[in-house]
């Protein structure tokens, strides 16, 4: 079933949906150059938006649903589940993922940001540079440094729980760097920690994202690849005064589960 724009979903495409799954649709002769031309048009002009001050409220997400059509013209398929656990919360979240490709920064938020605001905790090198920089300030993300563990705890519980009280969830991707394997070790429990300061629920989110390659010399700039299908799969929340052991297991295990489901080797799940 595709997006279907229709005066009562125009606001939120997914309003009714429980999953999402791309049309049919004819796959180019080089996809990459289908992609990056127009994705880097629309990063410079986004940039250009916020610098001028004429990027609204509205225009995160639906830039963000700009690159979900662009992907799935240039031979994407999306497969996405548990989209109900979004139409049910009653405030803000915690999103708990792992971290494959550059593909979840700019396409989840045209899934999420429709149903609650939604900002991330990046690196802070994503928030320097004159391009990049001010289309990821612009969303007032959390920034760490990923070079103290003390410095980014304090940073993701006061900056996140200032954000979720506010009203707007965080994303997280707790392994810190993409990678196409999944592995439990490098996975902290930053989140798990924010949802239990905060009080809100964590959603624990697995992807497949390996459409979307990494790089050789411009690591978020790789290859794209239509045969493999885009999979994000929301859990069910999980409350905050589960025991923190616990909760992050089961976000681990959610992430695990789902990884073999789509195809993952066994021996890149650790």
């Amino acid at each position: 079933m595709g997006i279907i724009m229709t005066k009562e979903t125009m606001q939120n495409p997914f309003l009714h949906m429980d999953s999402y799954t791309s049309p049919d649709a004819a796959v180019p002769l080089f996809p990459s150059l289908c992609f990056y031309p127009w994705f880097m048009r629309l990063i410079f002009r986004y940039s250009r938006d916020v610098k001028r001050g004429t990027a609204g409220p509205d225009y995160f997400p639906a830039r963000s649903l700009d690159v979900i059509h662009r992907i799935e013209h240039c031979g994407g398929r999306f497969v996405v589940t548990g989209l109900k656990h979004l139409r049910e919360l009653n405030g803000p979240a915690v999103f708990v993922s792992n971290h494959m490709s550059t593909l979840e920064t700019v396409a989840l938020p045209g899934f999420i940001h429709l149903f609650l605001p939604v900002t991330f905790v990046v690196k802070r090198s994503l928030v320097r540079g004159s391009v990049f920089g001010p289309v990821m300030r612009s969303r007032n993300p959390v920034v760490v440094t990923r070079r103290n563990a003390r410095t980014d705890l304090i940073a993701v519980l006061r900056g996140g729980k200032q954000r979720l009280d506010s009203g707007i969830s965080i994303i997280l991707f707790p392994q810190g760097t993409r990678s196409r394997s999944f592995d439990s070790g490098q996975f902290n429990s930053l989140g798990v920690k924010l949802a239990r300061s905060a009080g809100v629920p964590l959603i624990p989110l697995a992807l497949k994202t390996d459409f979307w390659e990494n790089g050789f010399l411009i690591k978020p700039m790789g290859n794209l690849h239509p045969q493999r299908t885009i999979f994000f799969d929301f859990a069910s929340p999980l409350d905050p005064t589960l025991d923190s052991t616990a909760m992050h297991e089961k976000t681990l295990a959610h992430i695990r589960s789902r990884l073999l489901d789509w195809g993952l080797p066994p021996s890149r799940i650790h």
